[in-house]
């Protein structure tokens, strides 16, 4: 089974929240809050996100976390490999894998390249707001402004 971390899971449910609802800014406390996540687990993420430049955070009473870019342009496979790292099916497929002990024998060295880069341009197809479209069942997201900007 091919399997995305939880966290990786946590942060499509933290950015669909952000994106159904029309708000300039959300604290972790709030985003946990109304996912029931915890806020730990919640700020971990935003960090990673902010890092990142999918969403940028600002300090202060008025501060909070907000989309850096419209769902439109976020696709999935930006998200996995901000939290999980590399999409890769194997070990061997990704970019930064040691040298296998068998890999001169392997008869599948290179053969998962071709499945690896089925799945990931599957993914790169796939934008934030057809993930919230699908969840909150709003129609198209793609034309909606970010809030506050």
């Amino acid at each position: 089974m091919i399997r995305m971390s939880k966290l990786a899971d946590y942060s499509f449910i933290l950015l669909t929240r952000m994106v159904c609802e029309d708000k300039k800014s959300w604290a972790a406390s709030e985003l946990a809050t109304c996912t029931t996540l915890p806020v730990p687990t919640v700020a971990k993420i935003m960090k990673l996100l902010s890092k990142d430049g999918v969403v940028t955070a600002q300090r202060g009473a008025a501060g909070g976390y907000s989309l850096a870019m419209p769902p439109h342009e976020i696709s999935i496979a930006t998200i996995i490999e901000i939290v999980d790292g590399p999409i890769a099916l194997t070990d061997c497929v990704g970019r930064n894998h040691p040298a296998c002990a068998v890999q001169s024998l392997c008869p599948m060295h290179g053969g998962w390249d071709k499945v690896n880069k089925a799945l990931r341009t599957a993914l790169e197809s796939v934008f934030l707001s057809d993930l919230a479209a699908a969840s909150f069942d709003m129609g198209p997201l793609a034309s909606r402004p970010i809030a506050g900007k």
